[in-house]
């Protein structure tokens, strides 16, 4: 049976692909990650925290004058006024994006952690797939009030949703087929060898709802 990890052949950056029978286990030390992996969660991180620190900063200028309009409102969908102005954009009693600008940043930090050699614990892997769990779960969410509550879009919003989904996504497959995450072999096997395919599909879906939301006004 093959697995695919996704890790580096050479420093030239090349992907390694390495044939396991069994998954691998974290052992005394831990257990690290490819640089490919490792440099995924920096580039997606470092754009969760851009997009955060846009749309706070943004937050704070409607504060203090309401007739604020941020940069992004570009039409009457592509409105991030509407967005900050919801009350869907402060769940938690406070901006959302702020949460944004800890937890992306949480990340950043456990990419470089791997870029410079570390090892992680299951436990850690594990707890940093549930806060990925749960930062997808709430932009899933944010994505349904976004489309059908609010009717509007933000594009800084938006790129928060793709670098979650994607981080997500890989941190996930790297668990099972590291054997982090119990799962069979065909699976193992499967999102080894088409990892990409879970991220760009979901990603796809999201773009087809936009367009059949707003399907007369792009068209229009």
């Amino acid at each position: 049976m093959t697995t695919v990890v996704i890790d580096n052949a050479s420093s030239s950056g090349a992907h390694r692909y390495e044939d396991e029978d069994e998954p691998t286990r974290d052992g005394p030390r831990g257990l690290g990650a490819g640089r490919v992996l490792a440099w995924l969660l920096v580039v997606t991180g470092a754009a969760g925290v851009l997009a955060s620190w846009v749309i706070t900063i943004d937050k704070f200028k409607l504060l203090e004058d309401p007739g604020f309009t941020p940069g992004c409102s570009l039409n009457p969908v592509v409105s991030c006024g509407n967005i900050m102005t919801s009350e869907q954009a402060s769940v938690f009693g406070f901006p959302n994006p702020m949460l944004g600008l800890v937890t992306y940043g949480i990340v950043v930090c456990v990419g470089a952690g791997l870029l410079a050699g570390a090892r992680y614990r299951r436990w850690f892997w594990l707890g940093l797939n549930a806060g990925m769990l749960f930062g997808v779960g709430f932009c899933t969410w944010l994505q349904y009030q976004s489309l059908y509550n609010i009717s509007s879009l933000c594009l800084w919003c938006c790129l928060a949703w793709v670098a979650t989904i994607v981080m997500f996504s890989y941190v996930t497959t790297h668990n099972i087929t590291r054997g982090i995450i119990p799962a069979p072999r065909w699976l193992r096997g499967a999102l080894g060898e088409f990892h990409w395919v879970p991220p760009v599909l979901w990603i796809g879906i999201i773009g087809m709802l936009i367009l059949t939301r707003w399907w007369d006004f792009w068209t229009s």
